[in-house]
């Protein structure tokens, strides 16, 4: 017969369900809340600031006032000391300009003596085409000084009516065209020292300045600079229409003078006197935006570790070496306001 074992039942559990109170739900679903918010703030606050630190190409963003939280960017291009190659600062910001889909106006900021033939056309060139390829309005607005290349610059404007402001005490104008050139041989001459250099062909040293040049010679050059100067009408006649229709008013101004921003509007060089708010002002009218809703932006180039040290940018460029000095030093046209351009250049805008 089998023996039968009582079978052993497991201990008896007991379960105990705990319900939470309902402001204690509320609470935790709140934080969860908060938590989301706060990050999607943080993202759309990073997004806003992102371009405050972005140093594409070399340089920074800066607020300069508006609603700095906006979008929408009316953007300030800076030109400012002499311009030499053009390939440098200005070039930097048209280039960030262009890639910003966010800027809907540009007010170029103008206070230059000019600088080379070929670094102004190129700076021209370059701001002209992103007008147009941007398609929005750009105005300038002249500082101290906007002369030759300065003004030759600031004619990207194009056609576009009331573009062009200029401070009170600012001077600009200077079309015209300047080759230097010296003569020692004088000099030469009363020390006995002779230039025995050798060359291809005599045209190749007929801009030395240890010779007397040749009337022949001079005629050549001379056709160089009326080419060139006939460019420069040319470009100022695009930015100022009125003298597409009246060249002999503009043959009339274009001497090389440079005129004070009274004669210049006189002269119809310039649209309005007014400082940099008002072409401000007028980029936000021409592109029809609200000031309360548009940031108003400029660049500069980030600091350097020698401005950390508080070693000025003017001594880190106080000295030359050899390549600078030659290529100072080389025969080249400029639209300047200056009579010694290739001693100028201590602040340059490129």
């Amino acid at each position: 017969m089998a023996t039968v074992h009582p079978v052993s039942l497991p201990p008896s559990q007991t379960i105990i369900i705990y319900t939470q109170p309902l402001w204690s739900r509320l609470l935790g679903w709140s934080g969860w809340l908060g938590f989301a918010v706060c990050f999607f703030l943080l993202l759309g606050t990073r997004a806003l600031f992102s371009d405050y630190f972005d140093t594409t190409g070399g340089i920074d963003e800066r607020f300069v006032q508006g609603a700095e939280y906006a979008s929408d960017k009316v953007a300030i291009i800076s030109v400012e000391g002499v311009i030499l190659d053009g390939d440098g600062f200005v070039k930097q910001q048209i280039d960030r300009i262009r890639d910003d889909d966010s800027v809907k106006a540009i007010v170029l900021r103008v206070d230059s003596p000019g600088g080379t033939v070929t670094g102004s056309d190129y700076i021209y060139h370059h701001l002209n085409k992103l007008r147009k390829e941007k398609k929005v309005p750009l105005v300038v607005s002249m500082g101290g000084m906007a002369a030759s290349g300065g003004y030759y610059v600031s004619m990207a404007v194009g056609d576009q009516e009331q573009s062009i402001f200029a401070e009170p005490t600012c001077e600009t104008g200077s079309i015209g065209v300047i080759l230097p050139h010296y003569n020692v041989s004088g000099l030469m001459a009363r020390y006995d020292i002779e230039d025995d250099s050798i060359a291809s062909h005599e045209r190749k040293q007929m801009l030395s300045m240890t010779r007397p040049m040749s009337e022949e010679n001079r005629a050549i050059i001379q056709s160089h600079i009326n080419s060139m100067f006939e460019r420069f009408k040319s470009i100022v006649k695009q930015g100022r229409p009125v003298f597409q229709k009246d060249g002999a008013a503009l043959d009339q101004l274009a001497t090389g003078e440079v005129f004070t921003a009274d004669q210049a509007l006189k002269h119809g060089l310039i649209d309005e006197i007014g400082f940099l708010e008002k072409a401000i002002d007028r980029a936000l009218e021409l592109a029809k935006l609200d000031r309360d809703k548009t940031r108003v932006v400029k660049f500069k180039r980030p600091a350097s570790l020698l401005d950390g040290l508080g070693i000025p940018l003017a001594r880190q460029q106080a000295s030359f070496d050899l390549p600078q000095l030659l290529d100072l030093a080389a025969p080249r046209a400029w639209y300047l306001a200056t009579s010694l351009p290739t001693i100028a250049t201590s602040r340059r805008a490129d």
